[in-house]
């Protein structure tokens, strides 16, 4: 019976060492993890090897190892497996955000991690003036190298609205055209309901025509509403628009002439050549921008029906004939005062 105590108690004792060693290699194991964790996290917020900002361009779809190597790749980390790993603790892998990156000098891992979770990718402006025609804003949308893709869609004439617009890398060339189509129908939608209730139009193409013949008749930003209002009462009279750029339209669909519009081509017979045809052409001559199309909509409060330019940039405007060739008297003075020597 002694014999039997005496093992039971050698058993206890050893199963109390094992436990002792498990417990002291358990410490151990612990502590070496949180050495090893404080260093890691020490190496997170040090500055990184970047000694000046470094682009890295980030596609939809990659994975955070995929990340890590394309930011090594570019020195804008130093471990690719501490990045991965500092992702995988601060729990968002799902957040990090592909795009096109400038990744400041000095960046930490933490700050790059920063950086693609918040997702400030760079910007990219495209810029269509006002007054372009649809196939001038095409040429210039193909002709960005930022824009990815071939160009497969022919907006018509005034369905474009022109101000620049801000992307970021990956949007596509037919994506940039419905971006600017979009934004011309919001616009006019915008503005539609508020306009003056005494117009000689109805419909927003009819509008848009007007609005694009403003445009490019504007010389001056705030001569908008008044030339508008020139337009406006024309159409109202039933006389004709008589403007130059819907000549020149016709002519070369919006093309610069180089020169001057001869008489000859006062004379032909064009959809486009308002001093033939009473009301409106068929179509826009350019994409009007914002300020063209608030004119036509709410013009000035005139009576004026005509303009002429002043030497100045501007026009004089004028409510008769009579006073509107004193005007016509006043710019061909000054076109032979600036051509003499």
């Amino acid at each position: 019976m002694q014999a039997t105590g005496d093992h039971q108690a050698d058993r206890g004792g050893a199963l109390r060492s094992i436990i002792v060693f498990i417990g002291l290699f358990g410490l151990l194991a612990a502590a070496a993890l949180g050495a090893g964790g404080w260093f890691a996290w020490r190496e997170a917020h040090k500055p990184g090897p970047l000694a000046e900002d470094a682009i890295v361009l980030l596609k939809e779809g990659s994975s955070v190892s995929t990340i890590a190597r394309e930011l090594a790749a570019a020195g804008a980390i130093r471990d690719e497996t501490l990045f991965v790993a500092v992702v995988r603790v601060k729990g968002v892998q799902s957040a990090l955000k592909a795009g096109e990156y400038e990744i400041p000098a000095g960046a930490s891992v933490l700050d790059v991690i920063a950086l693609l979770v918040e997702g400030k990718s760079i910007l990219h402006y495209f810029t269509a003036p006002e007054g372009r025609t649809s196939a001038q804003i095409l040429r210039d949308i193909a002709a960005d190298e930022t824009l990815l893709g071939d160009l497969t869609l022919t907006p018509a004439e005034g369905d474009l609205l022109p101000e620049t617009y801000a992307y970021t890398r990956g949007e596509t060339r037919d994506g940039m055209v419905r971006l600017m189509q979009q934004a011309q129908d919001r616009l006019i939608e915008e503005l539609w309901d508020d306009r003056a209730t005494d117009l000689p139009y109805t419909t927003r193409e009819e509008a848009i025509i007007l609005a694009s013949i403003v445009e490019k008749e504007t010389g001056l930003p705030e001569e908008r509403a008044r030339i508008a209002a020139v337009f406006v009462n024309r159409l109202k009279r039933g006389m004709r628009l008589e403007s130059d750029p819907t000549v020149i339209y016709g002519l070369t669909q919006g093309e610069p002439l180089g020169r001057g519009i001869r008489l000859s081509e006062l004379r032909k017979e064009t959809p486009y050549n308002t001093y033939l045809i009473r009301g409106l052409p068929p179509t826009p001559i350019a994409n009007p921008g914002r300020a063209s199309i608030e004119a036509v909509l709410n013009p000035a409060d005139t009576r004026d029906i005509f303009f002429v330019a002043d030497g100045t940039g501007g026009h004089a405007f004028a409510e008769t004939l009579a006073e509107h060739n004193r005007n016509v008297a006043k710019w061909r003075r000054f076109e032979r005062e600036a051509a003499s020597p």
